[in-house]
């Protein structure tokens, strides 16, 4: 495409050249700046037809622009010349003349639709001392000269200036374009945006800004596996919940913290995830924290779509960052959240001493200094009995606030497992807007609900403080993923204890395990927390319908 009210002259002369090659420098697009590139040298050669084939990594024609080609003649061809033949014996640093095609030794036939050519010139486009492209003209009548080749040596000079600046004027675009992603970002984590929200985001304006079709975030799972917990784009809802294996490019990716782009996932011959296959270019781009590598971004383009090349991946890389950031900042809000939740007992732990016992115990005082002077005037004894229950009322209504206040300063320190469970139980009634089943079974019987407090304690006294903080929060995490995610109608809980093992079981009739559901940290912590203690994790579909997760630890 030529500049507005441009047209090429008639005749290679020096003016005409340079007037050709400072019109082509002034286009900052690739497709135009080659396009116009294959048109001028046409016009200043008097060729027919003139061509220019733009490599690949491989040496393999990735793009092709062409001018003065018969109509129709593009259609009949099956494909674009692959560089072969006379193609190929174009030198990297001079022209290849050849007046008499048909005779040259490398001449191997026209491919089927191509049309028949008398006369060759080729010129190999040089970027950074590196073959870009080649620029073929034909059919020129009386034949191409010395001056033909040499004239298109100074264009080609010419382009490659145009292509560089191109590829300048597309680089800051495209890092401008990754400003505007990185702000979306930090915008959105500033707003207090989830852990799950914020980095759907980043998949999503990733996947945009990088021209893919699909963008993955690796995250860790159960036990040492990564999976896909985010993806968007083609075949995201496939894409959910595939496992990455320990000796694939994803990990060792985070192992070594540092990103790879890849050619062409469907050329890959080591490939472990069948599923990738079908995408062409890939950029995987760690998400690092510290030093640390606590995800992976993998970006996919189509499989005849353009490479990723080094710009690309440190622009992603630095996205990625604020990826593994968002991951940080939700960390630090459940931190903070829990200390709140801390700073909010303690403040109404001080209030009920500094407050509530203080008023009771003036009153009490109040209440003892009036029955006193009653019992010295001979009252009515039902009126001193009255004062004495009063007075015992207070009593006890001090002690029980003053446990109160020490159950807010030390959460759970002093209540029983079985309590703590029940408490669980009742809590879950808002998340799933319905009452779970509780059922706790010691050495194969089930408790009732009035069972005596000896029973109670020997059961902490079988599970221990250490596990028994564990069975309280594996049963807690297990009742808020069924009532974020199951969509169920009954949930149940069993928890079994002898004195080899305790079993938790939570159970529902919902929609069964879904990768597409949810993020999957929450269960690789229940699963170490199995781990820790020896035991065993799973979740899996019910018989029937719905899911059940068991954890399992020896005592």
């Amino acid at each position: 495409m030529q500049p507005v009210g441009y047209r090429v002259p008639e005749g290679s002369t020096p003016q005409t050249l340079f007037d050709s090659a400072l019109s082509l420098t002034s286009s900052l697009d690739l497709h135009d700046a080659l396009q116009q590139f294959v048109e001028i040298a046409r016009q200043l050669t008097g060729a027919k037809f003139s061509a220019l084939g733009i490599l690949g990594t491989r040496g393999e024609t990735v793009a092709f622009h062409h001018a003065g080609m018969p109509k129709g003649a593009e259609r009949a061809l099956s494909h674009p010349p692959r560089g072969s033949g006379i193609f190929a014996h174009i030198p990297i640093r001079e022209p290849l003349i050849i007046n008499d095609v048909e005779s040259h030794e490398s001449f191997s036939g026209w491919p089927p639709g191509h049309p028949r050519m008398g006369n060759f010139l080729g010129v190999s486009l040089r970027v950074h001392e590196q073959v870009f492209g080649r620029l073929y003209l034909t059919d020129k009548e009386g034949g191409f000269t010395a001056e033909d080749g040499e004239a298109m040596e100074m264009l080609a000079a010419a382009c490659s200036i145009a292509v560089q600046n191109a590829r300048l004027y597309a680089e800051s675009k495209n890092r401008a374009n990754w400003i505007g992603v990185s702000q979306a970002i930090t915008t959105a984590l500033l707003e207090g945006s989830d852990e799950e929200e914020a980095l759907k985001l980043i998949a999503a304006r990733m996947r945009a800004v990088s021209d893919s079709c699909a963008a993955l975030i690796i995250l860790p799972s159960i036990g040492n596996a990564w999976v896909c917990e985010i993806a968007d784009g083609k075949d995201a809802h496939d894409l959910i919940g595939i496992e990455f294996p320990p000796d694939g490019r994803a990990q060792t990716v985070i192992r070594e913290g540092s990103g790879v782009v890849v050619d062409s996932m469907t050329r890959t011959r080591t490939l472990r995830i069948e599923a990738l296959r079908e995408y062409g270019p890939a950029l995987y781009a760690p998400m690092m924290v510290h030093g640390t590598g606590v995800g992976v971004i993998v970006l996919l383009r189509e499989e005849d779509g353009p490479e990723f090349d080094l710009a690309d991946l440190a622009m992603a890389e630095s996205v990625a960052k604020q990826a593994a950031l968002a991951l940080e900042l939700a960390a630090a809000r459940h931190a903070q959240d829990v200390a709140a939740q801390t700073d909010e007992r303690a403040a109404i732990g001080r209030d009920l001493h500094d407050l509530a016992i203080q008023q009771l115990f003036a009153t009490g005082m109040k209440i003892t200094a009036i029955r006193e002077d009653l019992e010295a005037k001979e009252a009515d004894p039902a009126i001193v009995d009255l004062l004495n229950e009063a007075i015992s009322s207070v009593d006890s209504s001090v002690t029980e606030i003053r446990r109160i206040v020490h159950r807010l300063r030390e959460p759970d320190a002093n209540v029983v497992v079985v309590e703590r469970l029940r408490r669980e139980a009742s809590l879950a009634r808002n998340g799933l807007g319905f009452a779970p089943s509780l059922i706790i079974e010691l050495d194969g019987q089930i408790l009732p609900s009035n069972v005596d407090p000896e029973t109670i304690a020997h059961i902490d006294d079988i599970i221990g403080a250490d596990i028994g903080d564990d069975v309280v929060a594996v049963t807690r995490e297990g009742l808020s993923n069924a009532a974020r995610h199951a969509s169920a109608s009954s949930v149940s809980v069993t928890c079994q204890i002898d004195r080899s093992r305790v079993r938790i079981e939570v159970a529902d009739d919902g929609d069964g395990p879904s990768p597409t559901r949810s993020r999957r940290s929450g269960l690789a912590n229940l699963a170490a927390r199995a781990r820790r203690h020896g035991g065993t994790f799973n979740l899996a579909r019910g018989t029937e319908s719905g899911a059940v997760m068991t954890w399992e630890v020896p005592l």
